[in-house]
């Protein structure tokens, strides 16, 4: 066992369970009295969530807030089924009522097992610092008056600047039946900066997530030089857009945050809850091609201070990289412990859930496509008359059929193989599987996005990563305003 494990496992016992009266012994008997009944798994689950909030607008401080949350998830499972009692008392009686009530979902009988602790090793992909009580309050608000500094400096026609930055931190740990014992302190800071420039009686607005599992010394004097400059241009891109064409087209996208495209419109139908279920347009197809060879997708959860790194996932298992298309190929999906023991698989670190209160589910981490063979430029130059998509916008998802409509934050036309003018009003059109299929040429520059992506499924939002190269998609259907 490695000292970071040892840390985290004495930080959690120390926040969690000796203020309450408890220790590795108590929960070593709240599981003993779920397995008087006859289930297939069970675990606690505690977690900890300490959130800090400033708001600033135009340099004024508008709001600030801090919030704590703690209790415990007490989960039991026979077969498909599952029962899950929460509370946010975490002394020994509760747990036992808990332990009482979950127990239910099995069969009465003597299904009493032995529950040995077993502290499982994971690797250290981001401090256990907490930012809420390492930096002064002064030194948050003047990070925020910095971007509204630096965004003034660069642009005389910036009229508005909103910038936030929350501050969160997370200790969880978690027991289950087979003695697996785990804990993970998880830092987490954002930074959202939206800018607002006027020319003449026009207004366009850009903005940009910063953060990731680590602390403020991220966000360096260069750095937010250069994210702003980006969220800048890009307002100012927009005064300048002309109407975006309509139509299929070729569509080229760039590197990085248009990994949300390949997120929401794929990643979930390789989740292994829709796979069991058969709701998943890609059930039944491990091991065939759906894409053109040179295509390699991953789920990452290994990645150092990426906003989506996990150092084990909400079940215990150690967080890894799972590779899900392979030249093209569908190799694996996304598991947790339930979808695994019922399909056969094996889990793959991907068990998360939001808080205590509900039950874990397969969700990705960072999710991105790896690079291929050419140069942006290369791509770029291929094409005779098509749209380039710098940034991605909102938009709308079916998880099941991974039918999808996305705005565009900023976006270009190619001419000749070449960009040329800006275009607003650009929407992509169009299914995952199909998008997958389309593909024809895959960038050399790999990036994730800078932070802030948030996944919502089923009532549950997780903090997540995306990313991809320089994409060209043959043929997409592109709804425009011209």
């Amino acid at each position: 066992m490695n000292n970071s494990t040892n840390n985290a496992i004495t930080l959690a016992s120390e926040q969690l369970l000796a203020p309450n009266g408890l220790d590795i012994h108590s929960l070593q008997q709240v599981l003993h009295v779920i397995h008087q009944y006859q289930v297939d798994f069970s675990d606690l689950y505690f977690k900890q969530h300490r959130q800090q909030r400033w708001l600033l607008e135009n340099g004024q401080v508008r709001s600030g807030s801090f919030d704590v949350d703690q209790g415990v998830g007490v989960r039991a499972v026979c077969g498909d089924e599952t029962a899950l009692a929460y509370s946010q008392t975490l002394d020994k009686n509760a747990l036992m009522l808990a332990a009482q009530s979950v127990r239910t979902v099995g069969h009465h009988g003597n299904g009493v097992i032995e529950i040995v602790p077993k502290t499982m090793p994971f690797a250290s992909y981001y401090p256990a610092q907490d930012s809420i009580s390492r930096y002064a309050d002064i030194e948050k608000i003047a990070l925020l008056q910095r971007i509204e500094q630096i965004a003034r400096q660069l642009e005389s026609r910036v009229e508005r600047v909103i910038a936030s930055l929350t501050l969160s931190h997370s200790t969880v740990l978690v027991m289950r039946h087979d003695g697996r014992l785990g804990a993970d302190i998880r830092p987490m800071v954002e930074l959202h900066a939206t800018v607002f420039v006027k020319h003449g009686e026009q207004l366009e607005r850009a903005s940009c997530n910063l953060g990731g599992r680590t602390d403020l010394t991220l966000f360096t004097e260069d750095y937010l030089q250069a994210k702003l400059q980006q969220v800048v241009d890009c307002a100012l891109t927009k005064i300048a857009a002309v109407p975006a064409p309509a139509g299929r087209m070729p569509v080229v996208l760039g590197p990085g945050w248009p990994g949300m495209l390949l997120h929401e419109a794929m990643g979930h139908g390789f989740e292994a809850d829709d796979i069991r279920l058969g709701s998943s347009i890609y059930r039944d197809k491990l091991g065939q091609r759906i894409a053109p060879k040179g295509i390699n997708i991953v789920d990452d959860a290994t990645l150092v201070n990426r906003r989506g790194s996990l150092q084990m996932d909400d079940e215990g298992e150690q967080g890894q990289c799972t590779a899900l298309i392979e030249d093209g190929i569908l190799c694996g999906y996304m598991n947790d412990a339930l979808n695994a023991r019922l399909t056969g698989m094996t889990p793959t670190g991907n068990g998360r859930r939001e808080s205590y209160s509900v039950l874990p589910m397969p969700r990705m981490t960072n999710t991105f496509m790896l690079p291929g063979q050419y140069e942006a430029a290369e791509i770029i130059a291929s094409v005779k008359q098509g749209i380039y998509l710098a940034e991605l916008g909102g938009g709308r998802v079916d998880t099941v059929s991974g039918q999808y409509s996305f705005e565009s934050e900023q976006a270009y036309l190619i001419e000749n193989g070449k960009i040329t003018r800006p275009v607003k009003g650009a929407t992509l059109v169009g299914s995952g599987p199909e998008t997958l299929r389309q593909i024809s040429m895959v960038g050399n520059d790999l990036a994730l996005d800078n932070g802030g992506a948030i996944c919502g499924k089923r009532g549950q939002s997780v903090a997540v990563g995306v990313g991809q190269p320089t994409l060209k998609v043959d043929n997409l259907l592109v709804g425009g305003t011209a």
